[in-house]
Protein backbone atom coordinates (compact mmCIF):
# COMPACT_ATOMS: atom_id res chain seq x y z
CA UNK A 1 0.00 0.00 0.00
CA UNK A 2 2.80 2.41 -0.87
CA UNK A 3 0.35 4.59 -2.79
CA UNK A 4 -1.71 4.93 0.38
CA UNK A 5 1.36 5.93 2.39
CA UNK A 6 2.38 8.52 -0.23
CA UNK A 7 -1.17 9.89 -0.39
CA UNK A 8 -1.27 10.16 3.40
CA UNK A 9 2.03 12.06 3.39
CA UNK A 10 0.70 14.53 0.80
CA UNK A 11 -2.53 15.05 2.74
CA UNK A 12 -0.60 15.42 5.98
CA UNK A 13 1.61 18.13 4.45
CA UNK A 14 -1.41 19.98 3.02
CA UNK A 15 -3.34 19.90 6.30
CA UNK A 16 -0.22 20.79 8.27
CA UNK A 17 0.19 23.90 6.07
CA UNK A 18 -3.51 24.75 6.52
CA UNK A 19 -3.23 24.49 10.30
CA UNK A 20 -0.07 26.63 10.17
CA UNK A 21 -1.88 29.23 8.04
CA UNK A 22 -4.64 29.42 10.66
CA UNK A 23 -1.98 30.07 13.29
CA UNK A 24 -0.25 32.78 11.20
CA UNK A 25 -3.49 34.63 10.37
CA UNK A 26 -4.52 34.47 14.01
CA UNK A 27 -1.14 35.81 15.13
CA UNK A 28 -1.27 38.70 12.64
CA UNK A 29 -4.69 39.96 13.71
CA UNK A 30 -4.02 39.51 17.42
CA UNK A 31 -0.85 41.57 17.01
CA UNK A 32 -2.76 44.22 15.04
CA UNK A 33 -5.42 44.36 17.75
CA UNK A 34 -2.83 45.26 20.39
CA UNK A 35 -0.82 47.63 18.15
CA UNK A 36 -2.33 48.75 14.81
CA UNK A 37 1.05 49.84 13.43
CA UNK A 38 3.69 47.13 13.50
CA UNK A 39 1.75 44.85 15.80
CA UNK A 40 0.52 42.66 12.93
CA UNK A 41 4.05 41.95 11.71
CA UNK A 42 5.21 41.26 15.28
CA UNK A 43 2.25 38.92 15.82
CA UNK A 44 3.02 37.19 12.54
CA UNK A 45 6.62 36.56 13.55
CA UNK A 46 5.57 35.32 16.99
CA UNK A 47 3.03 32.94 15.40
CA UNK A 48 5.71 31.73 12.95
CA UNK A 49 8.03 31.13 15.91
CA UNK A 50 5.32 29.15 17.69
CA UNK A 51 4.73 27.15 14.49
CA UNK A 52 8.43 26.38 14.08
CA UNK A 53 9.02 25.53 17.73
CA UNK A 54 5.80 23.50 17.83
CA UNK A 55 6.93 21.56 14.77
CA UNK A 56 10.32 20.81 16.32
CA UNK A 57 8.71 19.78 19.59
CA UNK A 58 6.17 17.64 17.71
CA UNK A 59 8.85 15.83 15.75
CA UNK A 60 11.19 15.11 18.64
CA UNK A 61 8.83 15.00 21.64
CA UNK A 62 5.27 14.97 20.31
CA UNK A 63 4.60 11.36 21.25
CA UNK A 64 6.02 11.92 24.74
CA UNK A 65 3.69 14.88 25.27
CA UNK A 66 0.66 12.91 24.08
CA UNK A 67 1.57 9.91 26.24
CA UNK A 68 2.02 12.17 29.28
CA UNK A 69 -1.31 13.92 28.63
CA UNK A 70 -2.98 10.51 28.36
CA UNK A 71 -1.48 9.27 31.66
CA UNK A 72 -0.04 6.26 29.80
CA UNK A 73 2.52 4.02 31.53
CA UNK A 74 4.99 1.87 29.64
CA UNK A 75 4.73 -1.77 30.73
CA UNK A 76 6.76 -4.94 30.41
CA UNK A 77 5.62 -8.32 29.14
CA UNK A 78 5.08 -9.56 32.72
CA UNK A 79 2.17 -7.16 33.21
CA UNK A 80 0.11 -8.58 30.33
CA UNK A 81 1.77 -11.36 28.24
CA UNK A 82 -1.19 -11.79 25.89
CA UNK A 83 -1.07 -8.11 24.87
CA UNK A 84 2.61 -8.41 23.96
CA UNK A 85 1.96 -11.62 21.99
CA UNK A 86 -0.84 -9.99 19.98
CA UNK A 87 1.26 -6.88 19.24
CA UNK A 88 4.13 -9.09 18.04
CA UNK A 89 1.74 -11.04 15.77
CA UNK A 90 0.35 -7.88 14.18
CA UNK A 91 3.82 -6.35 13.83
CA UNK A 92 4.89 -9.38 11.78
CA UNK A 93 1.65 -9.35 9.76
CA UNK A 94 2.13 -5.63 8.98
CA UNK A 95 5.75 -6.30 7.93
CA UNK A 96 7.12 -3.68 10.32
CA UNK A 97 10.77 -3.99 11.31
CA UNK A 98 10.44 -2.48 14.79
CA UNK A 99 8.28 -3.54 17.71
CA UNK A 100 6.16 -0.63 18.98
CA UNK A 101 6.46 0.27 22.64
CA UNK A 102 3.44 -0.78 24.67
CA UNK A 103 1.66 1.49 27.14
CA UNK A 104 -1.37 0.99 29.36
CA UNK A 105 -3.64 3.73 30.71
CA UNK A 106 -4.84 2.72 34.21
CA UNK A 107 -8.48 3.54 33.54
CA UNK A 108 -11.73 1.50 33.53
CA UNK A 109 -12.79 2.93 30.17
CA UNK A 110 -12.19 0.74 27.08
CA UNK A 111 -10.18 2.44 24.33
CA UNK A 112 -6.84 2.47 22.47
CA UNK A 113 -4.66 4.64 20.21
CA UNK A 114 -1.25 4.72 18.52
CA UNK A 115 1.29 7.53 18.37
CA UNK A 116 4.84 8.25 17.20
CA UNK A 117 6.55 10.14 14.38
CA UNK A 118 7.63 6.98 12.49
CA UNK A 119 7.28 3.18 12.81
CA UNK A 120 10.64 2.90 14.58
CA UNK A 121 9.47 5.33 17.29
CA UNK A 122 5.84 4.24 17.54
CA UNK A 123 3.81 3.29 20.60
CA UNK A 124 0.51 1.46 21.04
CA UNK A 125 -1.60 2.50 24.00
CA UNK A 126 -4.54 0.57 25.47
CA UNK A 127 -6.60 1.08 28.60
CA UNK A 128 -6.89 -1.38 31.47
CA UNK A 129 -10.63 -1.51 30.83
CA UNK A 130 -10.06 -2.63 27.24
CA UNK A 131 -7.81 -5.51 28.27
CA UNK A 132 -10.30 -6.77 30.84
CA UNK A 133 -13.24 -6.47 28.46
CA UNK A 134 -12.07 -8.09 25.20
CA UNK A 135 -11.24 -11.66 24.24
CA UNK A 136 -8.18 -12.48 22.13
CA UNK A 137 -9.84 -12.10 18.72
CA UNK A 138 -11.29 -8.73 19.70
CA UNK A 139 -7.99 -7.52 21.13
CA UNK A 140 -6.23 -8.63 17.95
CA UNK A 141 -8.68 -6.55 15.89
CA UNK A 142 -8.01 -3.43 17.97
CA UNK A 143 -4.23 -3.89 17.87
CA UNK A 144 -4.36 -4.51 14.10
CA UNK A 145 -6.31 -1.25 13.69
CA UNK A 146 -3.68 0.69 15.64
CA UNK A 147 -0.84 -1.12 13.85
CA UNK A 148 -2.45 -0.03 10.57
CA UNK A 149 -2.24 3.62 11.66
CA UNK A 150 1.48 3.09 12.22
CA UNK A 151 1.92 1.20 8.93
CA UNK A 152 0.04 3.90 6.96
CA UNK A 153 2.05 6.73 8.63
CA UNK A 154 -1.14 8.23 10.13
CA UNK A 155 0.49 8.69 13.51
CA UNK A 156 2.96 11.27 12.14
CA UNK A 157 0.18 13.63 11.08
CA UNK A 158 -1.90 13.05 14.20
CA UNK A 159 1.09 13.81 16.43
CA UNK A 160 2.07 16.96 14.50
CA UNK A 161 -1.49 18.22 14.12
CA UNK A 162 -2.36 17.52 17.75
CA UNK A 163 0.46 19.74 19.07
CA UNK A 164 -0.25 22.46 16.46
CA UNK A 165 -3.97 22.42 17.24
CA UNK A 166 -3.08 22.76 20.91
CA UNK A 167 -1.00 25.86 20.10
CA UNK A 168 -3.91 27.47 18.24
CA UNK A 169 -6.32 26.74 21.09
CA UNK A 170 -3.83 28.09 23.66
CA UNK A 171 -3.12 31.36 21.80
CA UNK A 172 -6.82 31.95 21.15
CA UNK A 173 -7.67 31.33 24.79
CA UNK A 174 -4.94 33.65 26.08
CA UNK A 175 -6.03 36.45 23.74
CA UNK A 176 -9.72 36.18 24.66
CA UNK A 177 -8.85 36.22 28.37
CA UNK A 178 -6.61 39.26 27.87
CA UNK A 179 -9.48 41.06 26.12
CA UNK A 180 -11.69 40.31 29.10
CA UNK A 181 -9.27 41.92 31.57
CA UNK A 182 -8.00 44.79 29.38
CA UNK A 183 -11.16 45.59 27.45
CA UNK A 184 -11.85 48.77 29.39
CA UNK A 185 -8.42 50.29 28.85
CA UNK A 186 -8.51 49.34 25.15
CA UNK A 187 -11.82 51.14 24.73
CA UNK A 188 -10.51 54.26 26.49
CA UNK A 189 -7.42 54.22 24.25
CA UNK A 190 -9.57 53.82 21.19
CA UNK A 191 -11.90 56.63 22.23
CA UNK A 192 -8.97 58.98 22.75
CA UNK A 193 -7.64 58.32 19.25
CA UNK A 194 -10.99 58.42 17.48
CA UNK A 195 -10.39 62.02 16.36
CA UNK A 196 -7.60 60.86 14.07
CA UNK A 197 -9.62 57.89 12.86
CA UNK A 198 -7.25 55.30 14.27
CA UNK A 199 -9.60 54.42 17.13
CA UNK A 200 -12.24 53.10 14.78
CA UNK A 201 -9.67 51.13 12.82
CA UNK A 202 -8.34 49.53 15.99
CA UNK A 203 -11.85 48.61 17.11
CA UNK A 204 -12.35 46.84 13.78
CA UNK A 205 -9.04 45.00 14.16
CA UNK A 206 -9.96 43.99 17.73
CA UNK A 207 -13.36 42.73 16.51
CA UNK A 208 -11.72 40.73 13.69
CA UNK A 209 -9.14 39.31 16.11
CA UNK A 210 -11.86 38.23 18.55
CA UNK A 211 -13.84 36.56 15.76
CA UNK A 212 -10.71 34.76 14.53
CA UNK A 213 -9.79 33.72 18.07
CA UNK A 214 -13.20 32.05 18.31
CA UNK A 215 -13.25 30.59 14.80
CA UNK A 216 -9.60 29.52 14.38
CA UNK A 217 -9.76 26.65 16.91
CA UNK A 218 -13.04 25.47 15.32
CA UNK A 219 -11.58 25.58 11.79
CA UNK A 220 -8.42 23.83 12.97
CA UNK A 221 -10.49 21.09 14.64
CA UNK A 222 -12.55 20.63 11.47
CA UNK A 223 -9.35 20.16 9.45
CA UNK A 224 -8.06 17.79 12.11
CA UNK A 225 -11.28 15.78 12.21
CA UNK A 226 -11.84 15.62 8.43
CA UNK A 227 -8.74 13.56 7.73
CA UNK A 228 -9.03 11.45 10.89
CA UNK A 229 -12.49 10.20 9.83
CA UNK A 230 -11.23 8.78 6.52
CA UNK A 231 -8.17 7.28 8.17
CA UNK A 232 -10.40 5.33 10.54
CA UNK A 233 -12.06 3.60 7.59
CA UNK A 234 -8.66 2.83 6.06
CA UNK A 235 -7.34 1.46 9.34
CA UNK A 236 -10.44 -0.75 9.66
CA UNK A 237 -9.82 -2.12 6.15
CA UNK A 238 -6.16 -2.82 6.90
CA UNK A 239 -7.03 -4.43 10.25
CA UNK A 240 -9.52 -6.79 8.58
CA UNK A 241 -6.82 -7.82 6.12
CA UNK A 242 -4.11 -8.27 8.77
CA UNK A 243 -6.28 -10.43 11.05
CA UNK A 244 -8.37 -12.11 8.31
CA UNK A 245 -11.24 -11.87 10.80
CA UNK A 246 -13.39 -8.69 10.40
CA UNK A 247 -15.78 -9.84 13.14
CA UNK A 248 -13.03 -9.50 15.75
CA UNK A 249 -12.74 -5.75 15.21
CA UNK A 250 -16.51 -5.35 14.70
CA UNK A 251 -17.36 -6.97 18.05
CA UNK A 252 -14.54 -5.05 19.75
CA UNK A 253 -16.00 -1.75 18.51
CA UNK A 254 -19.37 -2.84 19.93
CA UNK A 255 -17.80 -3.56 23.31
CA UNK A 256 -15.88 -0.26 23.38
CA UNK A 257 -18.85 1.90 22.35
CA UNK A 258 -21.06 0.18 24.95
CA UNK A 259 -18.57 0.71 27.78
CA UNK A 260 -20.22 3.01 30.37
CA UNK A 261 -17.02 4.52 31.76
CA UNK A 262 -15.64 7.84 30.51
CA UNK A 263 -11.90 8.21 29.90
CA UNK A 264 -10.71 10.80 32.42
CA UNK A 265 -7.37 11.53 30.71
CA UNK A 266 -8.86 12.19 27.24
CA UNK A 267 -9.14 15.76 25.98
CA UNK A 268 -10.08 17.65 22.82
CA UNK A 269 -6.55 17.34 21.40
CA UNK A 270 -6.07 13.60 21.91
CA UNK A 271 -9.69 12.49 21.28
CA UNK A 272 -9.29 11.99 17.47
CA UNK A 273 -6.39 9.56 18.06
CA UNK A 274 -8.51 6.96 19.86
CA UNK A 275 -10.17 4.07 18.04
CA UNK A 276 -13.56 5.30 19.33
CA UNK A 277 -14.19 8.92 20.29
CA UNK A 278 -13.85 9.02 24.11
CA UNK A 279 -15.53 12.45 24.43
CA UNK A 280 -19.21 12.37 23.55
CA UNK A 281 -19.46 16.16 23.91
CA UNK A 282 -16.83 16.83 21.22
CA UNK A 283 -17.75 17.00 17.53
CA UNK A 284 -17.74 14.01 15.22
CA UNK A 285 -14.05 13.07 15.24
CA UNK A 286 -14.79 9.54 14.00
CA UNK A 287 -17.17 7.89 11.55
CA UNK A 288 -20.29 6.48 13.25
CA UNK A 289 -19.26 3.34 15.12
CA UNK A 290 -22.44 1.54 14.06
CA UNK A 291 -21.56 2.22 10.43
CA UNK A 292 -18.00 0.91 10.85
CA UNK A 293 -19.38 -2.26 12.45
CA UNK A 294 -21.91 -2.73 9.65
CA UNK A 295 -19.19 -2.40 6.98
CA UNK A 296 -16.96 -4.96 8.68
CA UNK A 297 -19.83 -7.42 9.06
CA UNK A 298 -20.73 -7.01 5.38
CA UNK A 299 -17.35 -8.50 4.39
CA UNK A 300 -18.70 -12.00 3.84
CA UNK A 301 -16.69 -12.85 0.70
CA UNK A 302 -13.19 -12.20 2.03
CA UNK A 303 -10.94 -9.82 3.94
CA UNK A 304 -8.90 -8.07 1.26
CA UNK A 305 -9.11 -4.38 0.34
CA UNK A 306 -11.55 -4.98 -2.52
CA UNK A 307 -13.92 -6.77 -0.15
CA UNK A 308 -13.81 -3.82 2.25
CA UNK A 309 -14.37 -1.33 -0.60
CA UNK A 310 -17.40 -3.31 -1.80
CA UNK A 311 -18.80 -3.50 1.75
CA UNK A 312 -18.18 0.24 2.23
CA UNK A 313 -20.00 1.13 -1.00
CA UNK A 314 -22.89 -1.20 -0.06
CA UNK A 315 -23.36 0.32 3.40
CA UNK A 316 -22.85 3.93 2.28
CA UNK A 317 -25.10 3.48 -0.74
CA UNK A 318 -22.56 5.14 -3.06
CA UNK A 319 -19.41 4.11 -4.89
CA UNK A 320 -17.00 6.65 -3.38
CA UNK A 321 -13.47 5.23 -3.17
CA UNK A 322 -12.00 4.70 0.28
CA UNK A 323 -9.18 2.40 -0.87
CA UNK A 324 -6.47 3.71 -3.27
CA UNK A 325 -6.31 2.11 -6.75
CA UNK A 326 -3.12 0.21 -5.86
CA UNK A 327 -5.03 -1.69 -3.17
CA UNK A 328 -7.87 -2.55 -5.53
CA UNK A 329 -5.64 -3.74 -8.38
CA UNK A 330 -4.32 -6.59 -6.28
CA UNK A 331 -6.92 -9.33 -6.46
CA UNK A 332 -5.27 -11.88 -4.18
CA UNK A 333 -7.83 -13.73 -2.10
CA UNK A 334 -7.73 -13.22 1.66
CA UNK A 335 -10.15 -15.80 3.08
CA UNK A 336 -11.86 -15.07 6.38
CA UNK A 337 -10.58 -17.41 9.08
CA UNK A 338 -12.59 -19.02 11.83
CA UNK A 339 -12.76 -17.51 15.29
CA UNK A 340 -10.05 -18.65 17.66
CA UNK A 341 -12.43 -18.00 20.56
CA UNK A 342 -16.03 -19.04 20.05
CA UNK A 343 -17.54 -16.54 22.43
CA UNK A 344 -16.62 -14.07 25.11
CA UNK A 345 -16.61 -15.72 28.52
CA UNK A 346 -19.22 -14.39 30.90
CA UNK A 347 -17.11 -13.21 33.81
CA UNK A 348 -19.65 -11.05 35.56
CA UNK A 349 -19.31 -7.50 36.82
CA UNK A 350 -17.45 -8.41 40.01
CA UNK A 351 -14.83 -10.52 38.22
CA UNK A 352 -14.34 -7.84 35.54
CA UNK A 353 -13.96 -5.17 38.22
CA UNK A 354 -11.32 -7.27 40.01
CA UNK A 355 -9.43 -7.85 36.75
CA UNK A 356 -9.40 -4.12 35.98
CA UNK A 357 -8.31 -3.30 39.53
CA UNK A 358 -5.49 -5.85 39.47
CA UNK A 359 -4.24 -4.58 36.11
CA UNK A 360 -4.37 -0.94 37.22
CA UNK A 361 -2.39 -1.77 40.34
CA UNK A 362 0.16 -3.74 38.30
CA UNK A 363 0.61 -0.78 35.92
CA UNK A 364 1.13 1.51 38.90
CA UNK A 365 3.87 -0.74 40.27
CA UNK A 366 2.08 -2.57 43.08
CA UNK A 367 3.47 -5.95 44.14
CA UNK A 368 1.15 -8.96 44.51
CA UNK A 369 1.39 -11.72 47.10
CA UNK A 370 -0.45 -15.02 47.02
CA UNK A 371 -1.78 -16.21 50.35
CA UNK A 372 -1.70 -19.94 51.18
CA UNK A 373 -5.49 -19.87 51.08
CA UNK A 374 -5.38 -18.79 47.41
CA UNK A 375 -6.24 -15.11 48.02
CA UNK A 376 -4.29 -12.55 46.01
CA UNK A 377 -3.07 -9.63 48.14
Amino acid sequence: MWELIRANKRKSLFLFVCLGACLLVLGYFIGSAFSPGRGGVVGLFIAAGVWFSGSVISYFSGESIILALSNARQVSRDVHPQLFNVVEEMKIAANLHSMPKIYIIPDRAANAFATGRKPEKAAIVVTAGLLSKLNRDQLQGVIAHEMSHIMNRDVLFMTFAGVLLGSIVLISGLFLRSMWFTGGSSRRYSAGKSVKGSGQAQLILIAVAIVLAILAPLIARLLYFAISRKREYLADACAARLTRYPEGLASALEQISANPFGLASANKITAPMYIVNPLKSVGSTHPPTSERIKILRSMSQGANYTDYQNAYSLVKGKSSAIIPPSGLYKKEAVPIRKASVEKQLERGKKKTARDVGDLMRAVNGYAFLMCACGLKI
